[in-house]
């Protein structure tokens, strides 16, 4: 299996050469083979030139703003991968993480997607005592969600893995979707083609500056409210997001 990382960047200069770091120290230490595709999504910054310093990494401009209108561009430009790793330019993969990829896909066939949660490497211990009882409400949800009500899954946006040929099937992204549904709408299409499989041992470490800004409570509450919206009702509950680069 070919994998390749699509990474969004919109005025990353900050934080995607660490990404980068990261991804390629990972790369050499799993053994398996993958390339990297970085989305310069309108940056008005030095993120072109930093990723574009990268042996291996092919830089995709995309013009049009948006999270989901940049994860369609990398997704465009990644022809030829049997899986399309979708992580974001404020995070950092942990060592292990190619591997358990690799071993989920390998041992169930049927698999289309994996995913797992974040790990804030940024928090205090309060703070992150707080996101654990989130993530087990979580993985709650998703046992309800994929095994009893049969309505989806669970996906995390900057932490996600599928077959390309399953993304085709459902029909690509959904470019109305401004920020907030957009995991969710891949969890509940994908769900229709083949089982997506979210799991603690896929973690992610990634910033918590969105939960530093905006507060645990109220970042948890929003995205559980376009999460259920998207699942049962098709579209999401919030429109209006902010951007916390600016």
């Amino acid at each position: 299996m070919r994998l390749v990382f699509v990474i969004p960047a919109y005025n990353e200069e900050a934080m995607i050469g660490q990404c980068l770091d990261a991804v390629m120290a990972e790369i050499r230490r799993s053994g398996h083979p993958a390339d990297v595709i970085v989305v310069d999504n309108a940056s008005t910054d030095r993120t072109n030139e930093i990723a574009s310093s990268y042996a291996g990494v092919t830089v995709v401009k995309e013009t049009n703003k948006g999270l989901v209108h940049a994860r369609a561009a990398g997704f465009a430009a990644s022809a030829g991968y049997d899986l399309v790793a979708n992580i974001d330019a404020d995070t950092m993969v942990p060592p292990g993480w190619l591997t358990t990829v690799f071993d989920e896909f390998e041992k169930q066939p049927k698999l289309v997607c994996v995913s797992g949660p974040y790990h804030y490497y940024d928090l205090k211990r309060s703070q992150l005592a707080l996101v654990e009882v989130f993530y087990w409400f979580t993985y709650l949800t998703y046992i309800v969600n994929r095994f009893v009500l049969r309505v989806g899954s669970v996906i995390h946006g900057g932490n996600f893995v599928f077959r390309r040929w399953a993304w085709e099937q459902a029909g690509g992204y959904d470019r109305t979707i401004a920020f907030y549904g957009e995991d969710t709408d891949v969890a509940v299409r994908l769900s229709r083609i083949g089982p997506v499989k979210w799991t603690h041992r896929l973690r992610m470490n990634t910033s918590g500056r969105r939960i530093e800004k905006e507060g645990i409570i109220r970042t948890g509450l929003v995205y559980a409210k376009n999460f259920f919206s998207m699942t049962f009702r098709g579209k999401p509950a919030t429109v209006d997001y902010q951007d916390i680069r600016e």
